[in-house]
């Protein structure tokens, strides 16, 4: 159970360091100092006013470009992490049996059981941390998007589509959007994921969507559009590699 509320409990923690960090009222400029600053905030900043100004002073299209370019940065790793979810749900008949085998709660078989289950791993090129990384990767990239967004001057004196990017959404469309976006992109991913059907799993389907929804009323549209362009471009994704491991797998049952 602990590992599957993990993704929450991490999502949480992002929460609470999107609502605490430092100088989040303070502009970012080339003349803002400390690592945090200097090599994850303003280049994200700087990405996004570059491409902004190279569209004709276009700050949405700006953060939906770079939005795509940083979906595209951690697409090896998001493949990786779905090719290793996959063995995992190969070796679950052989992950029980070896419950079963040493189903004994003593300190001894214990300590059997955890290291034939590593030595499985091992075997089968494993790893059960695999699925927490690609979270723990894009919580920074999330945290300093999210401050180049508030912290970008430019950014909150332009608007895009119906909202202005730097308040809320006035009509609410872009948070309702985001968490739809939210719950079929879980719900895609746990498609091809039987073991994700566990009620843990299944009640998170329900609380990130709500969660997802709160937090973009409370932030400025343009990290709603951030979330939403970028689960659109998951569930594609998702799709796209779901489907191709579904084709694959047909194939080699002919």
């Amino acid at each position: 159970m602990k590992n599957r509320l993990l993704p929450l409990l991490l999502f949480v923690g992002l929460v609470a360091l999107l609502s605490g960090c430092t100088q989040i009222n303070q502009p970012i400029t080339t003349e803002s100092e400390g690592i945090w600053n200097s090599y994850f905030v303003y280049p994200l900043s700087w990405l996004i006013t570059s491409i902004a100004q190279w569209s004709g002073d276009n700050y949405g299209l700006g953060i939906v470009i770079v939005t795509l370019i940083i979906r595209f940065a951690l697409l090896p790793l998001m493949i990786k992490q779905t090719k290793n979810t996959k063995k995992m749900q190969e070796i679950q008949p052989e992950m029980l049996k070896l419950k079963e085998k040493y189903s004994s709660k003593d300190a001894q078989t214990q300590q059997k059981l955890q290291q034939e289950t590593m030595a499985m791993f091992q075997k089968n090129g494993v790893n059960p941390l695999a699925g927490c990384f690609p979270l723990l990767v894009q919580m920074p990239i999330l945290i300093a998007f999210y401050h180049a967004i508030v912290r970008t001057t430019e950014i909150a004196n332009h608007n895009f589509l119906w909202f202005d990017l730097g308040e809320r959404d006035p009509f609410f469309i872009l948070p309702i959007v985001a968490g739809i976006t939210t719950y079929l992109q879980q719900k895609f991913m746990m498609a091809g994921n039987p073991a994700g059907m566990n009620p843990q799993m299944q009640i998170m389907l329900y609380i990130m969507p709500v969660m997802i929804v709160v937090f973009a009323i409370t932030f400025p549209s343009a990290l709603s559009l951030y979330w939403v362009v970028g689960n659109i471009f998951m569930i594609v994704q998702t799709l796209l590699i779901n489907g191709t491991g579904s084709k694959k797998a047909d194939h080699s049952v002919q």
